[in-house]
């Protein structure tokens, strides 16, 4: 590790994720700078005015940067920060707000992994309905080489890890937490997997606690990382319609999938789609058509099954349903019904006959007479 990954991780223990008064610093001074005016008892840079220094330096004293550095080797994994080989450029976006470094643990390197990536999002007390259309999308999504981007914890965000590795993809959980922390405990199996298949990632040096604010600044992560954000589920109070609107701030589409409208589970996605730019979806294709490459990654229209009905005219059309299906009828009342004349009453039905949609009505009734098969 050089200079700046040393500094880099020093500072991420020092301050808390999404801090845009330390974000600014960096971008002024950069991080060697930084860290050692915060190891200094003398005053900040004008970029921390609003901060009280004491909050940084009660944080000194604790595990070292070498120390955080060696025990993510350990594990497999790496401190990644920006402008190296492996950074995801699109987390720039987040201005000052930037994570000052990544944690990494996995086999897929997180640019790679988050070039073609789709956020799926929602309740963690997901529905039976929402946790299977999430499973699903997330293995249509895979199917097609997107990967999956959530937040590890229980409901719609486990659906959606374990579908994509259903579907033979990567997936990245982006954690709130170190990444040698299994959080919740329950998905202790889950991130383990992903750890060895896919990618987690954090922004909280080994041995990080989730709490609340940190949960929400992760949310930034997740909506920086993909092109989308997809939200399956979500009450009208919700972190899932945080990361939305995170997304949404950041140019990227926001997309959200209908439930029934009792549900509260829904009621936040149902908000989320009465406003601006928000697209409804019903599977993996659409998700792809709105996230994928202009003109190309097109979802197929959709349409009930094909009749027979759908391929006539009006006024064939009409006289096949002026046809009775178990009784017969004269070409006079069939013309009758119909509102035409005879002669192209009778043009129509010698059609319907060829078509083998109408019969000539058995040898006991009249020899004018027609009748329609049953079946239509």
């Amino acid at each position: 590790m050089d200079e700046e990954h040393v500094a880099r991780a020093a500072l991420a223990r020092l301050a808390e994720p999404g801090d845009t008064a330390l974000g600014a610093a960096l971008r002024v001074h950069g991080p060697q700078e930084v860290l050692r005016v915060l190891q200094d008892d003398g005053p900040l840079p004008t970029e921390f005015r609003k901060r009280d220094p004491a909050g940084y330096r009660v944080r000194l004293g604790g595990p070292s940067a070498a120390d955080d550095l060696a025990t993510v080797a350990r594990l497999g994994g790496r401190f990644i920060v920006p402008g190296d080989r492996h950074w995801p450029t699109q987390l720039d976006d987040l201005g000052d707000a930037r994570p000052v470094g990544l944690w990494v643990r996995g086999p897929v390197p997180l640019r790679h992994a988050a070039l073609r990536s789709v956020a799926v999002v929602g309740a963690r007390a997901g529905s039976d309905y929402g946790t299977y259309v999430t499973h699903e999308l997330a293995i249509g999504l895979a199917e097609q080489g997107w990967t999956v981007v959530s937040g590890g914890a229980y409901g719609i965000d486990g659906a959606a890890h374990r579908g994509s590795l259903a579907g033979g993809g990567p997936t990245v959980a982006v954690l709130a937490c170190g990444v040698d922390v299994a959080y919740p405990r329950g998905h202790e199996r889950l991130l383990a997997r992903i750890g060895e298949t896919g990618t987690l990632v954090s922004e909280l040096p080994p041995g990080g606690t989730p709490s609340r604010v940190r949960f929400v600044e992760r949310n930034r992560v997740i909506a920086a990382l993909s092109r989308g954000t997809v939200v399956v589920e979500a009450a009208l109070r919700s972190g899932a319609l945080i990361t939305a609107r995170r997304a949404r701030a950041l140019g990227r589409m926001v997309i959200g999938i209908p439930g029934p409208v009792t549900a509260p589970q829904s009621a936040g996605v149902h908000q989320l789609l009465r406003e601006e730019d928000t697209m409804l979806v019903t599977g993996a294709a659409e998700v792809i058509e709105n996230v994928g490459l202009i003109g190309e990654d097109l979802a197929p229209r959709q349409s009930g099954p094909a009749t027979v009905w759908d391929t006539l005219g009006a006024e064939a059309a009409r006289v096949l349903e002026a046809v009775p299906p178990g009784g017969t009828a004269g070409t006079e009342a069939i013309a009758r019904d119909a509102g035409l004349g005879r002669t192209a009453a009778l043009g129509h039905l010698e059609e319907l006959l060829r078509l083998g949609l109408v019969r000539h009505a058995p040898s006991t009734a009249p020899e004018d007479h027609w009748q329609r098969r049953r079946d239509l």
